[in-house]
């Protein structure tokens, strides 16, 4: 289980190394809220892979002006294909990071954390 490595820009000036971490099985994320974090995650895998992002914390929330609860405890699943690269940013996703985060599913996917 390793902790995915995050790259601070804030002192950076123009082009800049990102360093990256390859995924096992079960995986560790730190979310600083309101620092615009950006997950990027790819798959040079042969097959597609669903990572899940699960703050141990998440449960339920109610939107305003939604009218219903939303269950957010089984993580934010991303799926990505054989070759295929995707990016949040965590500050929207901020519901599903409540918590010590767990990053499951994504074996051999190569994440970078920026912020």
């Amino acid at each position: 289980m390793a902790t995915i490595a995050q790259t601070n820009i804030a002192d950076k000036i123009g082009e800049f190394l990102v360093t990256e971490t390859t995924l096992t099985a079960s995986d560790v994320l730190v979310y600083l809220p309101g620092t615009n974090q950006r997950l990027t995650l790819r798959n040079p895998t042969a097959g597609s892979v669903t990572v899940t992002i699960d703050g141990a914390g998440a449960t339920t929330i109610t939107p305003a002006g939604y009218g219903k609860t939303l269950d957010v405890s089984t993580g934010y699943a991303i799926v990505l294909a054989a070759g295929a690269m995707r990016c949040v940013n965590l500050d929207k996703i901020s519901a599903y990071l409540q918590g010590a985060i767990a990053v499951t599913g994504g074996t051999g996917v190569v994440a970078s954390l920026i912020g």
